[in-house]
């Protein structure tokens, strides 16, 4: 594969992972929603700590790879299962949608470091992180081979900087459409269709 084929998978596999609604992402765009704190260093502390995630993972993967190159080939099928089971999960979430964000003025309103400690305790503590950025990416960044690995890793970065940008960033001018379950339900679709796909595309690699 050329660099930019790898970069460009890095981005859709990041995208594809890091958008999936969960409790980090749920927050983050509440909180822009509501337009109460400051959210650059939010949006900061998420994209540090993905690429951490992501440099841990691959680097981590790439020396379990060199001293058992029969790893690789049983984490590709854990990475499949992984795929099918979160895309299942999404597509049950797609058909039994929640009841979206609550965006009224009732709420107590968080300090900013308040917030980003939120924030931390949603990324670091959360086993769903560590399964995808260290584990999932980490394999298929190791799975493209020498410096590819790296210009993968640089694609998932680039997903993390673009999606917590646009919640960030981008939460007032989505407050109406993300009050409503449908816009999760879209949302949740196209992520169940994204990891079925992804899961048959790591089947014939």
């Amino acid at each position: 594969m050329t660099a930019t084929s790898t970069l460009l998978m890095g981005v859709g596999m990041g995208l594809g992972l890091i958008a999936a609604v969960g409790a980090q992402n749920a927050y983050v765009l509440q909180r822009s929603i509501r337009g109460d704190v400051a959210m650059v260093p939010i949006v900061a502390f998420c994209v540090v700590s993905e690429a951490a995630l992501i440099l841990l993972g691959v680097a981590g993967v790439g020396v379990l790879i060199e001293s058992a190159p029969a790893a690789i080939t049983v984490m590709k099928w854990i990475g499949v299962v992984f795929l099918l089971a979160y895309g299942a999960f999404a597509a049950s979430r797609a058909i039994r949608p929640g009841d979206g964000l609550q965006v009224d003025g009732n709420a107590r309103v968080p300090s900013t470091l308040g917030a980003v400690a939120a924030c931390a305790a949603f990324t670091w503590l959360n086993p769903h992180a560590y399964l995808d950025c260290v584990v999932f990416l980490g394999t298929l960044a190791n799975q493209q081979g020498g410096d590819l690995r790296w210009v993968f890793a640089a694609g998932a970065f680039i997903a993390g900087v673009l999606w917590f940008s646009l919640i960030g960033f981008g939460g007032k001018a989505l407050r109406g459409l993300f009050a409503r379950p449908g816009a999760w339900r879209v949302l949740d679709a196209g992520i169940a269709v994204m990891m079925v796909v992804l899961a048959i595309g790591l089947i014939r690699g």
